[in-house]
């Protein structure tokens, strides 16, 4: 799964990296280092035939949905059954969207304690990575006028070789060669596009522990992706 992720490349950049208009709807955040589900982030997203980078709440809620707060749960997809979740096929079909991120993070079993060692992932050239999601507008029924609400989720794949040592899933990483086939908001053929939802080369997934601050959403700032010496376990000291 990927329930946190680090976004700190300035949306101009980010605008220019995947060829697309910069957002409109720019907010003042400035870099986030501990991303959360249910806050606003940005997405890549073609309209006709120009991306625009643009802003979209981390839950995907369906245009069928009741409330927004089913997006609560729908924070990730799994690609394997993307084409029969009624949450899902609609969107995988006409709404594929790139969520940009820095980096990610992921819990780690450690022998010999309760807590879990957060990791942190990312690219070894420090690019940006193009997770691959899903994107939905959601209007309240009795208050058609209402502005909509835009909505992502994050599809998941099962983990490469450098990611199964912390997890048995990870984000879909899309190449620059396959942003503009999924982009394509007339490309209908899941089952090519299917095919573009395999776990990511490991050369481009490095990892190391980080401060257990992390876990708190309240924590901000670059130390969260620091390298972190975790304190040593009993296996260690005997």
């Amino acid at each position: 799964m990927c329930g946190r992720f680090v976004a700190t490349t300035p949306p101009d950049v980010l605008a220019r990296y995947f060829d697309a208009e910069p957002p409109i709807d720019a907010d003042a955040r400035g870099p986030r280092y501990n991303v959360a589900p249910t806050t606003d982030v940005y997405v890549v997203l073609a309209d006709g035939d120009v991306r625009k980078v643009t802003q979209a709440h981390w839950g995907l809620v369906p245009r069928w949905a009741k409330d927004p707060s089913i997006g609560n749960r729908m924070i990730n997809a799994r690609a394997e059954t993307l084409a029969e979740k009624p949450s899902f096929k609609g969107p995988f079909k006409r709404h594929r969207c790139i969520v940009p991120a820095d980096g990610f993070y992921e819990w780690q079993r450690v022998p010999g304690q309760r807590t879990k060692q957060p990791m942190y992932i990312h690219r070894p050239d420090g690019e940006p990575y193009a997770f691959a999601g899903l994107w939905e507008q959601w209007r309240p029924k009795d208050r058609p006028d209402e502005a909509p609400l835009r909505s992502a989720t994050i599809i998941t794949t099962s983990a490469n070789e450098t990611m199964a040592q912390v997890h048995d899933r990870m984000p879909v990483i899309l190449p620059a060669s396959a942003w503009d086939e999924w982009l394509d908001p007339t490309n209908d053929d899941v089952e090519a596009l299917g095919k573009l939802l395999v776990p990511a080369p490991k050369l481009l997934t490095v990892m190391h522990p980080v401060s257990p601050a992390v876990g708190s959403v309240r924590n901000q700032g670059p130390e969260l992706i620091e390298p972190y010496a975790p304190p040593p376990t009993e296996a260690d000291e005997s």
